[in-house]
C-alpha cells in the first residue's frame, strides 16, 4: 500500500468548532449584567454615554446603602475610602431615585471639599 502525498488541510471541522464556540459565547454574554447592585436610575432628557474604563463606581440603593466600587461602606467611612484615589480619578455616582437627596449630597459635598473635580451622574435616557 502506497501513502498519498499530504497537501491540504480539512478546515470544515475546524470551521465547526469555531461556530460552536462562537454560539456558546454569545449565549453567555447576554446573561453578564452590567451592574451588581440593583438601581432604578433617574431619567435625564439630554444625556451622553460613556465608556468607563478605570473609575471609581459610587452607588446609593433604594433603601439609602452607599457602595464604592460595589463595597458597602458607612457614610463616615467614604471619606477613607476616596482617599486611597488620585484627585484625577473620575468617580460615576449611580444613584436610586427613590434613595434620600441627602446621602447624594452628602457624596458631592465630600468630593468637592477633597479637589475631585472629575465627576459623573449616571442616569437613564428619556
Amino acid at each position: 500500500m502506497r501513502r498519498q502525498k499530504f497537501d491540504s488541510i480539512n478546515v470544515v471541522p475546524f470551521i465547526d468548532i469555531m461556530l460552536v464556540l462562537l454560539v456558546i459565547v454569545l449565549t453567555t454574554a447576554s446573561f453578564i449584567q452590567m451592574g451588581v447592585i440593583k438601581v432604578d436610575l433617574p431619567k435625564a432628557s439630554i444625556s451622553n454615554p460613556i465608556e468607563v474604563k478605570k473609575e471609581l463606581l459610587v452607588t446609593i440603593d433604594k433603601s439609602g446603602k452607599l457602595f464604592v466600587a460595589n463595597v458597602e461602606i458607612k457614610q463616615e467611612e467614604f471619606l477613607s475610602k476616596i482617599q486611597n484615589y488620585p484627585k484625577d480619578t473620575p468617580i460615576y455616582i449611580s444613584c436610586d431615585k427613590s434613595a434620600r437627596f441627602d446621602s447624594f449630597v452628602y457624596i458631592l459635598d465630600v468630593l468637592k471639599a477633597n479637589s475631585y473635580e472629575n465627576i459623573g451622574i449616571f442616569t437613564t435616557h428619556e
